[in-house]
């Protein structure tokens, strides 16, 4: 009897462990995935500007004033409380641009009803990407300037988000005359103007780890 006793005491003693394990487990295996807040140390130190590398601050996107395809003036007040796509790219550019701004237009199309995601793409050619130029480039790819602002402006405002902002390119430079960047980095930001993201903008497989990620960030907001 006392075998028996003894057995039944360690299966219930084991059954308890379970159940208390399990109370702890199940809700974290069940918690949502969240999207890792990017800071300078966190970045490839080649991408991230060296006034700025190492920094373990919270960072966020820098304060700016650009035109769109459309004239209007654009700062981070556009932006404010929404989820959105950034990168560089220009209109003439034959390589990867174009594959850039198809994979874009996908999501562009994808969230054109979706008032909470918005998609930046600024001109690193802005001597000769005026706003005329940005405009009919939006309607030769039928571009919603709600959605999708194209921007143009000072070259080293650009230049500065690009490397201080968000740690887009490789090349180091001062965003004068002769200083040039090309990247196919596209970068996800949360309502904060804060990184979330990096994914190769001429990748499909890219671009759909990139809608799941918008998702996954907006539970954040629910």
């Amino acid at each position: 009897m006392s075998t028996k006793s003894g057995e039944k005491n360690r299966l219930l003693l084991f059954g308890l462990i379970l159940f208390i394990g399990m109370l702890f487990v199940y809700p974290m295996l069940k918690k949502d995935p969240k999207l890792k807040i990017y800071k300078p140390s966190d970045v490839n130190p080649k991408l991230v500007d060296e006034s700025v590398r190492n920094f373990e601050l919270e960072h966020r996107v820098s304060e700016f004033e650009l035109l769109s395809q459309n004239g209007a003036t654009i700062s981070l007040q556009n932006v404010e409380g929404k989820i959105y796509v950034a990168d560089f790219f220009f209109t003439t550019c034959g390589n990867i641009c174009p594959k850039m701004t198809g994979q874009m237009k996908l999501l562009h199309d994808a969230y054109i009803n979706d008032d909470d995601i918005l998609f930046l793409s600024h001109t690193v050619y802005p001597e000769e990407d005026s706003v005329a130029v940005l405009r009919a480039y939006a309607e030769k790819y039928v571009i919603d300037s709600n959605k999708w602002l194209l921007l143009t402006g000072d070259k080293g405002v650009i230049y500065d988000l690009a490397r201080k902002s968000y740690f887009a390119v490789l090349t180091e430079g001062d965003g004068g005359e002769r200083d040039f960047i090309h990247t196919e980095n596209f970068m996800l930001m949360d309502k904060k103007q804060r990184i979330r993201g990096y994914y190769d903008g001429t990748s499909s497989e890219d671009m759909e780890r990139l809608k799941e990620d918008i998702e996954i960030l907006r539970l954040e907001y629910v």
